[in-house]
This record gives C-alpha cells, structure tokens and sequence, in this order.
C-alpha cells in the first residue's frame, strides 16, 4: 500500500484531535481542501489563528469578546438583573439565536465532574456568586446531564447561603430532555425551555 506524504498524515493527525472527527471524516477534509483553491485555504488558514490573536474573554460573563467586556454585558438595554448562567460561551450562542432573551449572561467554563476532576474551584462560580445582589433572577441553564443538574444545585445551594432578598433561582424548562446539550437543541425545543424555566 502506498505511504501518503508526511504532510497530509500530520493534516489528518491534526484533525482528528478535534471533537467529533475519527479518521475517515479527517481524511475526508484533508482530501477535500487538497482541491479547494490556495486563496481558500490561506483564507481559513488566517481565521484560525485570528481567534487566537484576537479573541478574549470577557471579564464580567467570561463569554468570549474582541474587547474587555462583550456586546451583551456592554449593551445598556439589556436587564442586568437576570443572569443566566451556561457552561460554554457555545451555549451563549444558542439562546441568543432564539430571541426573546433580555437579561445577560455567566459562563462557567463547564460543570463539575470529578470522573474528570473538574471540582467547583475550576469554575468562574465564585465570579457568579460576586455578581449577585438583591432583587435578581439566576437562571441555571446547565446542560440536563447528570453533571449539569449536579452543577446547577450546588450553585443554588451557594446562592442561598448568600442571604440575599428577593433573588429568585430558575431552572431551564423540560423542553430539553435529560442528556441533550444545547448546542445541538432546535430553536423551537430551546425557546420552550427558556420560556418554560421553573423555580429551583
């Protein structure tokens, strides 16, 4: 069997190192940008290492951003006293595709899993529980795994224990089921679940 040059091996090497690629789609890619124009490759060869250069992490939601703070922490007209708390900045990105949504935004950075040792120090929680005053809603929208459900009670948990007035802890509505994540959730399935939150 022929040996395929040194540079489509590590191309296709570097591929499968990303979610979800084995080696038949990595190929697949290798291949097809081997018949794509130089200017295209070049083209996406400069976005890669853009979001490398320019993108950063918001300091008030640790959303990602060009600036110090994103376009939805920044926007005045947004209702600052609603938080709704996520895993991923991915998952910003979902809700907002739905409309509808006012309030702003807290990424955790994931959820705790000790299989994979992910303890609650790992995650911007404790930025959460500063960002929290009287009279607001924290919306958990944790993924519906057993690792979000976890997550999203220890951080109510920790907000009861703030002893604040008036702040109320919901939980993202049954419109997910239980193991979906939200990245992958239709617009309709996540609307209903934003507009079906519950008391947690």
């Amino acid at each position: 069997m022929a040996e395929l040059p040194k540079s489509i091996k590590n191309l296709i090497a570097s591929f499968e190192r990303l979610p979800s690629i084995g080696p038949k789609s990595a190929s697949r890619l290798v291949f097809y940008l081997l018949n794509t124009p130089e200017s295209y490759v070049a083209e996406m060869a400069r976005s890669l290492l853009a979001i490398k250069k320019e993108i950063k992490i918001c300091k008030q939601c640790f959303s990602v951003c060009e600036g110090e703070i994103c376009s939805i922490c920044g926007d005045e007209k947004r209702n600052k006293k609603i938080i709704c708390v996520v895993e991923r900045a991915i998952d910003v990105m979902a809700i907002e595709n739905i409309g509808g949504f006012n309030g702003v935004y807290h990424v955790l950075g994931g959820v705790v899993n000790p299989l994979e040792h992910v303890s609650p120090d790992d995650l911007k929680i404790d930025e959460l529980i500063n960002r929290i005053t009287d009279d607001m809603e924290i919306v958990l929208a944790t993924n519906p795994t057993m690792e979000g459900e976890a997550t999203a009670l220890y951080i109510k948990k920790k907000i009861e224990n703030l002893g604040k007035k008036n702040v109320k802890i919901s939980r993202i509505g049954s419109g997910l089921p239980m193991g979906a994540d939200l990245e992958y959730a239709d617009q309709a399935t996540l609307s209903r679940a934003m507009e079906g939150r519950r008391e947690l």
